[in-house]
């Protein structure tokens, strides 16, 4: 149960996040469509997100927490505190120097990043995503800090924060939508400025949060002392191949990126709104779970611990496929109602709900790759072995683009979507794969009659699905957007209703999913 009630706690702040982050985006679609302007914000945003991605939340975490937490159990507390102090000074000076050189070098970055936008009678929306890039860039340094600071709180198990703290940067930007945007020549640019304030925002937050359990970097000019020791030695070395397999990942999101603004004006957004959608699930199963599985499955690996550990990923990946697999089906099914009812409005027309409506069906198809992935990848960061993982990727990255070779002439936008979905899948197949024939990971009994149960509670759901697609026409209710949206919500009620309901009658329980795994060794504290 503890393993679920702090999963519970990520996934609830998670759903306050993404709800909010959703509002950000609705009201973003409201006031400036899906046009070039706005797909020049969305570049401009990607590209700290990219980095942040690659240096702070990527390669820093998977190499970070495992160290941090058996240092914890191996040394005194002056010691970690001297670790703490160590890895934030490095930290800071490196991201401050990629923060300087990204301001500067803002235009061939973006040249790089969508270079679609260098084409004829498109300079404005160039010089906007070079401006709205250098506002925005100092948001790196801002983030990795915060990854610093959630990798701390999270490997003393004090997972609310770092949850919560996103939820700050979606009011900055929806304050600077509402309030800021019509006091701007340039409306669009005051979105780039609520960046910054929510990510000012989050430090603030989650450095308050250290100072209480006594945690805050003690910053100093001992650089040297910070280099030359050996722990921190051991995190950079980890971050070379961590480095190198986030990487993977951002590389391909970047092509995506550069092809999309090379495809009908509008793409980036379509793909971006569409990304929201998947966030949903992704962030609440996806992260909230492998949140709390990395510290867990240190400590039962710290502790030798192969029974325990193995039985944490299966518990993951059972509750990842009893949410995941409906969440999927509910994508598919119900994007025209869920894109029409959260963005046709204002600006965002019914050809941009068609549009994002294919990049949702797109990405659907690879929704239990993404959430597999989350859950598989830490019991190889756990173990301290990157390696494995990063060679996957690699392979995963040549096969998405020959994937988008095949897929975007004949779907557009939506081919680079199915691409990333596709090749999720592959990727998730590989590590399974890897940990079973290694002996980290053994299913637990019981799989069989899951699958029976699901599979059927999966087609009576479909069935109210369908009933919903056939029947109502939820571009012709934008006239009513209180009845669409109530539809909306009966729809997936009932189709919720269906799927639990039938579990419920095969005999799936509550207690099934939420028993502790069972560990041959003490739980971790």
């Amino acid at each position: 149960m503890a393993l679920l009630r702090s999963a519970a706690t990520v996934s609830s702040f998670t759903l306050l996040s993404r709800i909010t982050g959703l509002a950000r985006d609705i009201l973003v679609a409201r006031a400036f469509g899906a046009g070039p302007l706005t797909d020049a914000f969305w570049v401009a945003f990607r590209i700290p997100n990219l980095l942040r991605r690659l240096f702070a939340e990527g390669a820093f975490a998977q190499a970070f927490v495992p160290i941090l937490g058996a240092a914890r159990n191996q040394h005194d507390e002056e010691t970690v505190r001297t670790l703490l102090d160590r890895v934030a000074l490095l930290l800071t000076l490196a991201l401050m120097l990629v923060t300087v050189v990204g301001i500067v070098a803002a235009p061939w970055i973006v040249t790089a990043m969508a270079s679609g936008l260098r084409g004829s009678g498109q300079d404005t929306e160039f010089g906007a995503a070079v401006w709205m890039t250098r506002v925005m860039f100092p948001y790196i340094l801002c983030m990795s800090l915060i990854a610093f600071a959630s990798g701390v709180l999270n490997t003393w198990r004090r997972f609310a924060v770092p949850a919560f703290t996103p939820v700050l940067l979606n009011v900055a930007m929806i304050v600077a939508c509402v309030w800021l945007a019509p006091r701007m020549d340039v409306p669009i640019y005051a979105l780039a400025l609520g960046v910054m304030a929510g990510g000012v925002a989050q430090l603030a937050v989650q450095w308050v949060a250290l100072a209480r359990l006594g945690l805050t970097p003690r910053f100093s000019l001992r650089i040297g002392q910070a280099w030359a020791d050996p722990t921190v030695q051991r995190i950079l070395r980890q971050m070379g191949p961590a480095t190198l397999g986030v990487s993977v990942a951002q590389i391909s999101l970047l092509i995506n990126t550069n092809i999309a603004t090379w495809l009908t004006p509008g793409s980036v957004s379509w793909l971006s709104f569409a990304d929201r959608l998947m966030e949903f699930p992704t962030a609440l199963l996806g992260v909230a779970l492998g949140t709390v599985l990395l510290p867990s499955l240190s400590a039962a690996h710290a502790r030798a611990d192969q029974a325990g550990y193995s039985a944490l990923l299966d518990w993951g990946l059972r509750l990842t496929l009893l949410l995941g697999l409906p969440a999927a089906l509910g994508l598919a099914l119900l994007s025209d109602g869920l894109v029409a009812t959260l963005f046709h409005y204002g600006a965002f027309s019914a050809a941009d709900v068609g549009q994002t409506r294919l990049a949702v069906i797109a990405y659907s198809v690879g929704l239990i790759g993404l959430l597999a992935v989350k859950i598989l990848a830490p019991g190889f960061y756990a173990k301290q072995d990157i390696r494995t993982p990063v060679k996957i990727a690699i392979v995963i990255l040549i096969l998405t683009q020959v994937m988008n070779a095949v897929f975007v002439p004949w779907l557009a936008h939506a081919g680079l979507a199915l691409a990333i979905g596709l090749g999720a899948c592959i990727n998730a197949l590989a590590l399974l794969t890897g940990l079973r024939r290694r002996g980290v990971y053994q299913p637990g009994p019981g799989w069989g009659r899951f699958l029976v149960r699901t599979l059927p509670a999966l087609a009576a759901m479909a069935g109210v699905l369908w009933w919903a697609d056939q029947n109502l026409d939820w571009i012709a209710l934008q006239s009513y957007p209180l009845l669409r949206a109530g539809w909306l919500a009966g729809v997936l009620a009932a189709s919720g209703i269906a799927y639990f309901g039938v579990l419920f009658l095969l005999g799936a329980r509550p207690r099934d999913f939420t028993r502790r795994p069972t560990s041959t060794a003490p739980p971790p504290a």
